[in-house]
């Protein structure tokens, strides 16, 4: 939904007249101390702490100036006593001595050069100090003029890729990746938790809760006792809150999750039910109906409730009419987790630390897919390597008696020519085989998806990893012909890989249910290297129920069982064996 914040909002959230910087004030210097430092060569994790504090500054739901007065800064997510000493500074200063500094070494302009996705620091420094580029806008006409060849580090490949670089930016404006916008909602829900007491029942919505993997608007719905009807209270330029007393509740979440042409389908069905749906509420008549929550907004218009992940105006309406919503996969679904790192590469975990993560968190088994050989830059598995792995797998196996187990697997890279980087006798050793492409992500379109249905042919491949190779706000996808690829992937019994990783979430949900057309499998994959990244898991599942998946269709939705029995069954005729 696209609406405008009332004017005259019953919380105390209005600007107050303050003697110092505001909080947007304060956090738009935030963000600068944190990009001059990483451009005077910083850690880069302290950098970013500024930009943290800023983010959830933007986030308050009371002025600055109250919360400094009732000394709770550092109650903010993000700021401890030294940036809580900065915040003040800077609200009552409007500088600090140490911006003061940064500022002499670079123009403001040159800051904006580092919102350009693949554009380094270095690089932007060298873009100033060598050419004396200050802002995007000169940084594009400098690279469409093709005046950057003639300086060494910036030939043609470098413009292209600026160019799509700054297309990327633009495209991408305000928009943040779905965990993101998930800890900002947090902050935002624990602020008003905080500074209004009264308000219950706060939940996301919008874009977040219907899992977009991009999130530009950030909603929360809260019910409030000293409220009737529902109003919209713009809290920041970054987030609004949808208030509103019991009775309008599930109207009011229904309508602040969207999409808008959910909700004009919605409304659609509404009339020819004799009913009228707006910001008012559901009305029969004169008469309002209760909606005590989303259910009953949906049943009083004789539909079945329709999972927020669904509500996109792609036919949901339609399928829930006919009685015929897809059953869609759920966290509980899922018995084990595939495609994870150790410290064998680039993970930071060891095998052993990373199985018992898992198996703690109740699943039934680790698939463990470090990089091979070819992956040097991320430590990848020599043959040697593997079999030093496989050895500690069975004695850790052994160990679980049969109650847990560790499937050995492989991240195997696909080459050039589409082969897999390991003759035929390693890659039998593995119980499960992740293809993925990490090089030459430029070929064109039709040699790219050659290369990548060879390697699905490959009869020891089991999934294809991140099928685009995208990077969400950072990186397009490689060019692919994704029908071809899916055909294939069907063809050969491959599982397609949901990415779960919220900079990937690769396949995109978009292309799920003509996956299941054509009858494809998916495994939903952590992509994990570390133990707190093993729940990244959950982002995965968000976006298969955002395709319409169900659990059937799920490769690790199978228990240990009946996974290593179809992972036998697959193997079978590689081995010589008939699988009759």
């Amino acid at each position: 939904m696209d609406r405008e914040p009332t004017s005259s909002p019953p919380l105390a959230m209005a600007a107050q007249a303050s003697k110092g910087l505001d909080a947007p004030a304060v956090a738009r210097l935030l963000v600068e101390i944190g990009q001059r430092l990483v451009l005077a060569g910083e850690n880069p994790y302290k950098a970013r702490s500024y930009t943290r504090a800023a983010e959830s500054l933007l986030l308050l739901s009371e002025p600055l100036e109250q919360v400094i007065g009732a000394g709770q800064l550092q109650e903010i997510p993000g700021v401890g006593a030294a940036l809580s000493e900065t915040i003040q500074r800077l609200h009552r200063d409007s500088i600090t001595p140490r911006l003061e500094a940064l500022r002499a070494e670079v123009p403001a302009g040159v800051l904006e050069l580092l919102a350009i996705p693949g554009l380094r620091p270095q690089k932007v420094l060298d873009l100033y100090r060598k050419l004396g580029i200050t802002s995007i806008d000169e940084l594009e006409a400098a690279c469409r003029q093709d005046q950057l060849k003639a300086t060494k580090g910036f030939g043609p490949a470098f413009q292209d890729k600026v160019l799509a670089g700054i297309e990327l930016m633009r495209r991408s404006h305000g928009q943040r990746l779905i965990h993101r916008a998930g800890e900002h909602l947090s902050t935002l829900e624990a602020n008003l938790r905080r500074s209004h007491p009264e308000l219950t029942r706060i939940v996301p919505a919008g874009e977040f809760r219907r899992g977009s993997e991009l999130v530009s608007d950030l909603a929360l719905v809260a019910e409030t006792p000293a409220h009737a009807g529902i109003e919209v209270v713009g809290l920041s330029e970054e987030a609004r809150v949808w208030l509103t007393d019991r009775r309008h509740y599930g109207v009011a979440l229904v309508l602040a999750t969207g999409s808008s042409k959910h909700i004009d389908e919605l409304r659609s069905v509404a009339e020819r039910r004799g009913l009228r749906l707006d910001e008012r509420g559901l009305y029969r008549g004169k008469h309002l109906v209760d909606c005590l929550d989303e259910k009953d907004v949906y049943a009083a218009l004789d539909l079945p409730f329709i999972e927020p992940e669904l509500r996109e105006g792609r036919g949901e309406i339609a399928l829930a009419v006919a009685r015929r919503l897809p059953h869609l996969v759920a966290d509980q679904d899922i018995r084990g987790l595939l495609h994870c790192h150790t410290d064998f590469s680039d993970g930071s975990n060891t095998l052993q630390e990373m199985a018992e993560a898992t198996r703690a968190k109740g699943h039934e088994y680790f698939g463990v897919a470090d990089h091979s050989k070819t992956a040097s830059y991320a430590g990848g598995l020599s043959v040697e390597r593997v079999a030093h792995q496989h050895k500690l797998a069975d004695e850790l196996n052994a160990r679980y008696q049969g109650r847990f187990r560790i499937l050995k697997g492989i991240e195997s890279d696909i080459l050039e020519d589409g082969s897999l980087d390991y003759p035929d006798e390693v890659l039998a050793r593995f119980d499960f085989v992740v293809a993925s492409v990490h090089s030459r992500f430029r070929l064109d379109a039709k040699t790219q998806t050659e290369r990548i249905i060879r390697a699905v042919s490959n009869p020891f491949t089991t999934i294809l990893g991140h099928m685009t190779g995208r990077l969400l706000r950072r990186r397009e996808g490689y060019q692919i012909d994704i029908e071809t690829v899916l055909e294939a992937c069907a063809r050969h019994e491959v599982a397609v890989e949901i990415n779960a990783h919220p900079s990937r979430l690769d396949l995109d949900w978009r292309w799920h249910q003509r996956a299941l057309e054509l009858g494809c499998m998916f495994s939903i994959n952590p992509d994990a290297h570390s133990i707190d990244e093993l729940d990244l898991t959950s982002w995965g599942v968000l976006m298969a129920r955002k395709g319409g998946i169900p659990p059937h269709r799920v490769l690790n939705c199978l228990g240990r069982d009946e996974l290593v029995g179809y992972l036998t069954r697959r193997a079978m005729p590689l081995n010589g064996v008939s699988a009759s």
